[in-house]
């Protein structure tokens, strides 16, 4: 029996991936060498193309890391000497915080209940170098809108502002212009082993690193950004990287490319709608976001009094769903809504629950 993965991550495989694999052992991509030339064209390769779908502005810098927790790290350690914001709601944004505190940071965070969103109005993340905001919590399945970054961003000009989107790429429509930088991983939304994290940032703060660096403050060693910045304009990275997560990241890019993300974006919409309209009518089972405003569409989290039940049934049928995290993992499940999930499969699921 075929399992679906319906986990928030790693998730299921994007349908060609298993064949780009095939193809990247035929091509030797595994052992070539990445100084040499082959791989600086599947470096320049994915990034165009990465550039391409998520539109991208060529004056914003593409790096390769090991993971988005790796670059929230390198987001800390390059963008701020002294003091950070987080606007934390969930797991993920409070490791974010929390990343900052482990760096010798002082980090200030406005923290809303988890599954619940913020009033921008009450608060203005002044005294700070860098605001740090988590789009989409996987953990909770609470979103931020983009216009409410972007106002942030607006009225805080002279601070950096940081974006994790990682559950939410490539259905979020990200307006790179209106902040410093983003970051997110591959597992989720782009259907791929993990691996492999893509951080991308302007000049401004290409400079914050090395204004940091002259004052003597640690940046990091190998992956920090003038490093990073440096190997990239070769086409290469710093280190030996994930030459195949970077071969597989360019052509799973050009294949939703070639599906087109308005449709992929309704897709999701449509999806993530018959979720919700389902256990919004359900008798027991109830979405945990009681906002509508503020849920995800890409992760979908369930409140259930026998998640384990659930988990445990739909799997005997080949549909694995992912548990509530960490807390609330006895409490929840959580249901990924990303690009390689088909509708049928979506109604199949609720049909057995």
């Amino acid at each position: 029996m075929q399992k679906i993965f319906f986990t928030p991550g790693p998730t299921q495989l994007y349908p060609n991936v298993a064949k780009y694999i095939e193809e990247a052992l035929k091509e030797e991509v595994c052992s070539i060498s990445h100084r040499g030339s082959k791989f600086q064209q599947i470096f320049h390769n994915t990034t165009k193309s990465l550039r391409k779908l998520l539109r991208i502005p060529e004056s914003y810098h593409v790096f390769f890391l090991s993971s988005a927790t790796e670059a929230m790290e390198r987001v800390i350690e390059n963008l701020v000497a002294e003091n950070s914001y987080h606007f934390v709601n969930g797991a993920f944004s409070e490791r974010f915080f929390t990343i900052a505190q482990e760096l010798g940071k002082v980090p200030e965070k406005y923290e809303a209940e988890w599954g619940k969103g913020f009033d921008f109005n009450e608060k203005n993340p002044d005294h700070t170098e860098l605001i740090c905001f988590t789009q989409n919590e996987t953990s909770t399945g609470a979103a931020i809108d983009l216009e409410d970054i972007y106002n942030i961003k607006k009225n805080n000009n002279d601070n950096l502002v940081a974006v994790d989107i990682v559950s939410s790429v490539p259905y979020v429509e990200m307006d790179y212009s209106k902040i410093d930088c983003a970051f997110f991983s591959v597992q989720k939304g782009f259907g791929m082993p993990a691996g492999l994290g893509v951080l991308i940032a302007n000049d401004k703060c290409i400079e914050k690193s090395k204004f940091l660096q002259n004052k003597k403050y640690d940046v990091g060693s190998y992956h920090n950004f003038h490093s990073l910045l440096k190997s990239s304009d070769k086409n290469q990275t710093p280190e030996t990287p994930n030459v195949l997560g970077i071969y597989l990241l360019g052509k799973v890019c050009d294949d939703l490319i070639g599906q087109g993300m308005e449709k992929i974006r309704k897709e999701t919409e449509k999806k993530a709608q018959m979720i919700y309209d389902f256990f919004d009518n359900h008798t027991i089972y109830r979405p945990f976001v009681g906002n509508k405003a503020i849920r995800s569409k890409t992760v979908i989290t369930i409140n259930c009094p026998n998640p384990a039940d659930i988990i445990k049934k739909l799997s005997e049928y080949g549909f694995i769903v992912g548990s509530g995290y960490k807390e609330l993992k006895e409490k929840q499940i959580r249901v990924a809504n990303f690009p390689m999930h088909k509708e049928e499969d979506v109604e199949k699921m609720l049909k057995l629950i």
